[in-house]
């Protein structure tokens, strides 16, 4: 089992980094995945992957284990990180805001 860990800061406050993970979310929905929001942070559910989503006053955090449904798929752990870290890094910059 794989496991990819992301954080990356931001200014924003944890609502309004919560809600620029809307592409993330659809991200994941194209997977067969989901997050299910409490509060501030998120469980994340699907076919072969499993977490958590944290949206903090200044950071995000993102924490992924791919099981055995995602190696057989050919989920590459490193690109897959590389890759979330880049759109959530366009999706906290654009538009900055304070609280």
């Amino acid at each position: 089992m794989a496991n990819v860990h992301i954080e990356v800061p931001h200014r924003l406050g944890a609502t309004v980094a919560q809600s620029r993970l809307s592409g993330f979310a659809e991200d994941l929905g194209r997977v067969g995945a989901k997050l299910v929001w409490k509060g501030t942070r998120a469980e994340v559910h699907g076919l072969g992957v499993s977490g958590d989503v944290h949206a903090e006053p200044t950071l995000v955090r993102i924490s992924l284990k791919l099981g055995l449904a995602a190696r057989v798929a050919g989920v590459d752990p490193v690109r897959l990180e590389k890759s979330i870290r880049r759109r959530l890094e366009e999706a906290l910059a654009a538009g900055t805001t304070d609280r």
